[in-house]
């Protein structure tokens, strides 16, 4: 998989998703409001974000936001020791260097296989992005 085959997997697998491109990340929302998107691609380091050495030749990061309960099934129930693993790693789901804690996990690379396996888990947060934006309309 490259960046351009899962951007496109997204625009076409759910209805109502827009994009925003910022400091070397693809942004995927939700409808209009760009709050907070339920999945991001980097494709380069910044100054604030070097864990995962992206700034070597085709490396991305998938990034997902996921429920708390589908992050506890993948990576135990506790709080998530992120020093254990190696950022770096190809095609390895793996919780997210920054945003564990709120239940976003990370994949470098992935391949067909493993985003075969990730589909579910966009899924996921993608309902979670539209649940949060029905409710948040809901009382305007």
């Amino acid at each position: 998989m490259n960046e351009s085959s899962i951007t496109q997997y997204i625009t076409t697998a759910f209805v109502n998703v827009e994009i925003t491109n910022a400091f070397g990340y693809t942004f995927f929302f939700y409808g209009a409001d760009h709050i907070l998107p339920f999945a991001t691609l980097a494709s380069a380091d910044n100054e604030h974000d070097r864990v995962s050495n992206l700034d070597r030749p085709d490396v991305f990061r998938l990034n997902i936001g996921v429920g708390k309960q589908t992050f506890q099934s993948l990576f135990g129930t506790g709080r998530v020791d992120v020093s254990t693993y190696d950022f770096t790693a190809l095609d390895t789901i793996m919780p997210h260097p920054d945003y564990a804690a709120q239940s976003w996990l990370s994949v470098l690379n992935p391949s067909d296989t493993t985003f075969q396996m990730l589909q579910p888990l966009l899924a996921e947060a993608y309902e979670r992005a539209v649940q949060r934006y029905n409710r948040r309309n809901a009382s305007s």
